[in-house]
This record gives C-alpha cells, structure tokens and sequence, in this order.
C-alpha cells in the first residue's frame, strides 16, 4: 500500500514538488523583489495589489483552462474535419489525470519557467503584504514572510 501512496503526490505541494527547484527558487525570488517595493508603500497602494493577487489565476486553473481548450478544439475538430483529431482530447485527458495524480504533466514545466505560481505562492504574497498594511495587531497572528 505504501508504493501506491508514493506514487501520489500530495495535493497542497504537488506543483512545487514537480517544478525545477531553480524555477521554485526564481519564482520565491521574484516575490521576496516585489515584496521588497511594498515596504514603504501607502496603505491604498498595498490594498491594490492585494486586490492584483486575488484576481492572479493559479497553475491549477491556468492548467485546467488550457486543458479545456485544447480538448475541446480537438473534439470539434474531430467531428468537423478529421476523426483522426480525436487523440487531442484523448492526450489532454491523460496528462490531466497524470497532472492530478502525480502533480506533474507536460505543459507544467513551461508554465512554471513563465512564472505561473500556486495558489500557496500567491497567498504568501498576499499575507506578507497584509502585514506590512498592518492587519495583524496581536504579533502571535502575524504570518512569517
């Protein structure tokens, strides 16, 4: 049973666990250099670009959006032009379930080199820049930056 759940990846980490840790340490960096502009900034100024991250997508919904499309072009080029285009969705489905299981399929690593981050990346922004706004008045309430 324990080979079976190693074969999973855990879901939290799983595109972190799969990305080069030199793309994981560039992305960390990017972050820590926009982290680092904020420090003196006003109060709207912060608020705005917590407003930014909210709207930022994640890998998983870049990743299930690209999925989406590229399958569904590939059915309605499977019934428009050529059955033969039907191995576009079959593909996407397989690296979409690979994607879930093990947290890696093929469009992952280029998406992560451009700078696509995870959901727990995005909060780590939002959260340090709430604290430098000042949300966190009890110290033990202040998350680690």
């Amino acid at each position: 049973m324990s080979a079976i759940s190693e074969f999973f990846s855990p879901s939290a980490s799983r595109a972190e666990d799969s990305t080069c840790g030199h793309v994981n340490e560039r992305i960390a960096r990017d972050t820590k250099d926009r982290l680092a502009c904020y420090r003196n900034a006003s109060h709207e100024t912060i608020t705005a670009r917590i407003a930014e991250l909210d709207r930022e997508w994640d890998i998983e919904r870049v990743l299930q959006t690209n999925a989406g499309m590229a399958g569904l072009t590939g059915a309605v080029l499977a019934l428009t032009v050529d059955r033969k285009f039907a191995f576009i969705p079959a593909f996407v489905g397989g690296f979409l379930l690979l994607h879930a299981l093990q947290g890696w399929c093929p469009p992952l690593p280029l998406l992560r080199r451009a700078g696509v981050r995870t959901e727990h990346e995005i909060n780590e922004e939002r959260l340090a820049l709430m604290k430098l706004r000042g949300d966190f008045s009890d110290p033990r309430e202040e998350p680690a930056i």
